[in-house]
């Protein structure tokens, strides 16, 4: 029976090598900064020496909006596989599968209006 784990632990064995040796190998091999290379390694702009900071800033109500859009988008995805069987579904079990997903919608319609009252898609202000 432990002679059927021998290729996993294997595999394991030259997975944890092979990420020790590359980490190993960045530090042996990587450049080191000094004083001379500082300007080197700064990011290249176009020509333009980069003032201030690298990525603007973002309101706490963006993320909240790409959240609400990517749980919603999910979402709505889960009905695509119950619109494509739902006609060899209705032959097994009618009032079931109409409940079950009248109930997922009513789940997300329940979620939608509590971000409504709770403002989260609003944009401005």
């Amino acid at each position: 029976m432990l002679n059927q784990y021998i290729p996993v632990l294997m595999h394991l064995l030259v997975v944890v090598g092979f990420a020790t040796m590359t980490l190993l190998m960045s530090v042996w091999f990587g450049r080191r900064s000094t004083s001379k290379q500082d300007i080197k390694d700064t990011a290249y702009e176009c020509g333009m020496i980069p003032i201030g900071e690298n990525q603007p800033r973002f309101s706490v109500k963006f993320y909240i909006v790409a959240m609400l859009f990517v749980l919603f988008d999910i979402e709505v995805v889960f009905l695509y596989p119950w619109a494509v069987v739902f006609r060899d579904f209705l032959s097994a079990d009618q009032i079931l599968i109409f409940w079950s997903i009248l109930g997922f919608v009513g789940i997300l319609f329940v979620a939608y209006l509590y971000a409504l009252k709770k403002r989260a898609l609003n944009w401005v202000g």
